[in-house]
């Protein structure tokens, strides 16, 4: 096995900060869910949350620690990948986990009834939380971070300073949290459900804008991110071969993903005009 490759796999750089917070979730959750199960809520405390709240967490941990956070300073495909895993795989399996119930289960007494408070009907906290998490504001947020983060002197900087860094992946991961709570629904549920053809629009949207930015990475005649000129090239990988790569994971995965949930939710939408029509025919 290449040297190279042997070391950066087995380099994990366990963060104190990272491993903290992602063990503290985890705990939380997996003390509510036993919790819940104690009380005979196995239908909500089901074993594919619990499964998919874990592997969210792992994905978490694989994007921030493991070798693709070394490689992704010095190729920026990997750094793509870095990105897919913190905007869409990591926020959509922890929703499908519907955390909040269970890590509030997983919270001390005193604690719960302290959020609780927090997310009454009329509480101060929630209808704020409400103004500023709409559908609409969840979606330009999402795009305005795809872009911007994506902007050649914004991306080298968060490679030149390591805070920058942190605060890139964090608004990454917090804006997927947000725009797929919208489509999944997790609690807390402080929004009207959309309907099914809003909800299409709200996923198709992204497409377009996805593709854009990935097609004037793939053909950029020249580097656009001038970091990875001046970091050392591995595996013979040209600094244009590694964006036009970076810029297909971006083009291709990346819009699949939208573009099935879409056909899902279309699909949907199709099966229940369907039913109305074999229901009217019935009727007369």
């Amino acid at each position: 096995m290449d040297s190279v490759l042997s070391l950066l796999l087995s380099s994990w750089d366990i963060r104190p900060d990272v491993s903290l917070t992602l063990l503290t979730a985890g705990f939380l959750y997996t003390l509510g869910w036993l919790r819940l199960r104690k009380r005979g809520r196995g239908r909500i405390a089901s074993s594919w949350r619990l499964a998919a709240y874990l592997s969210g967490l792992g994905v978490l941990a694989l994007a921030l620690m493991s070798a693709i956070d070394v490689l992704q300073s010095l190729l920026f495909f990997m750094h793509m990948i870095q990105h897919f895993l913190l905007v869409i795989i990591a926020p959509v399996l922890l929703l499908l986990a519907n955390p909040m119930p269970f890590i509030m289960w997983g919270l001390p007494w005193r604690a719960r009834q302290a959020v609780g408070r927090l997310f009454r009907r009329r509480s101060a906290f929630r209808q704020v939380l409400c103004q500023v998490t709409t559908p609409l504001v969840s979606w330009f947020v999402f795009i305005i971070l795809l872009l911007g983060w994506h902007e050649t002197v914004a991306y080298n900087a968060s490679l030149r300073y390591e805070w920058l860094h942190d605060i890139e992946h964090i608004s990454f991961f917090v804006g997927g949290l947000l725009y797929w709570w919208h489509v999944i629904g997790a609690a807390p549920r402080i929004h009207k459900p959309l309907s099914d053809g809003f909800l299409a629009l709200y996923l198709a949207s992204v497409i377009p804008v996805n593709m854009s930015l990935s097609i004037t990475i793939v053909f950029a005649g020249a580097p656009l991110y001038t970091h990875y000129t001046t970091v050392p090239r591995l595996w013979g990988i040209s600094v244009m071969d590694d964006q036009q790569l970076g810029g297909l994971i971006m083009w291709i995965p990346g819009s699949i993903v939208y573009i099935i949930a879409s056909l899902v939710v279309l699909a949907r939408i199709v099966a229940a005009d369907k039913r109305e029509a074999q229901l009217a025919a019935s009727i007369d």
